[in-house]
């Protein structure tokens, strides 16, 4: 049990916490969870500061403290996230949507025509960010969002209804290989699971305790998704219909090498923000 204080004594002790935990930007952290926890805007706990929080709160408060202590992502404690400029449900079932996939929307956004309805798929669409981002971005756009994980499908339908596009956005709780939509889609968009098997256990530890390892771990070489993903659209995309990456920073030459392998052209990489390999686009 927790003393009661006021709400900037409480902010004080738990930026304090996160601190020693090696938490950056403690305090922000520390105050963006008190506003969770007790609904406040900004400003209401800038008014409220020196009042005194009730205990229900301050144990719910110290219980987030703890465990973002502990290395579990601020999204999950949240349930919340933000990509393209738009807020996402998000939980454990899923990745954490992340500002790097967001050139993967611009990538795709440049290979639709504009003004002319068009279908988009997104393979393992965890939380639908992808998918979603590009339907609110271009209103003649409709789409299909497939991913094995029934749970992560439950978490996508409530974004498509949060954003009003269930008219738009079909979610299915099905694998790629059992999918039958290929000759649908006009532009199919991924960000499959590519970090080496090999790999997982070095990952930080809010990555590798916390998130899906099914959504991250692509195999021995981190192709395996990618190797799946491109047989199945040679066979099944239509002439024309485009295919966009999202990949790991040192898999732009294998990922082209498989696309051109498979009769794929107009092969382009684009970097993310800190000049890394990001995404592949490629049209059969």
């Amino acid at each position: 049990m927790h003393e009661v204080r006021t709400y900037k004594e409480q902010l004080g002790i738990a930026s304090t916490r996160l601190k020693s935990a090696g938490i950056d930007r403690p305090a922000r952290e520390a105050r963006h969870l008190m506003q969770h926890v007790c609904s406040f805007s900004a400003t209401d706990l800038i008014n409220r500061e020196t009042d005194l929080m009730p205990k229900v709160e301050t144990e719910a408060f110290f219980d987030l403290i703890e465990r973002r202590s502990l290395g579990e992502p601020y999204e999950y404690l949240t349930g919340e996230a933000w990509f393209y400029g738009l807020q996402f449900a998000c939980s454990p079932d899923t990745l954490i949507p992340r500002p790097d996939s967001e050139i993967a929307v611009d990538e795709a956004l440049a290979r639709l025509p504009l003004g002319r309805v068009s279908r988009v798929a997104d393979l393992g669409t965890g939380t639908g960010c992808l998918l979603i981002a590009l339907l609110k971005q271009e209103p003649r756009l409709t789409g299909v969002g497939i991913d094995l994980s029934s749970a992560a499908i439950d978490v996508a339908q409530r974004n498509v209804d949060a954003h009003g596009l269930g008219d738009r956005a079909d979610m299915r709780p099905i694998g790629w290989r059992d999918w039958d939509g290929w000759g649908e889609a006009d532009l199919i968009i991924s960000n499959p699971p590519y970090i080496r098997s090999e790999v997982i256990d070095t990952l930080d530890n809010s990555v590798r305790a916390f998130e899906p390892h099914s959504a991250l771990d692509g195999g021995t070489s981190g192709l395996d998704a990618y190797r799946e993903i491109i047989a199945l659209a040679a066979k099944g995309m239509k002439a024309g219909a485009w295919i966009v990456f999202e990949i790991g920073f040192d898999q732009a030459d294998q990922v082209r090498f498989l696309l051109e392998t498979a009769g794929f052209s107009s092969i382009s990489v684009a970097t993310d923000t800190g000049q890394r390999d990001r995404v592949v686009s490629a049209r059969l």
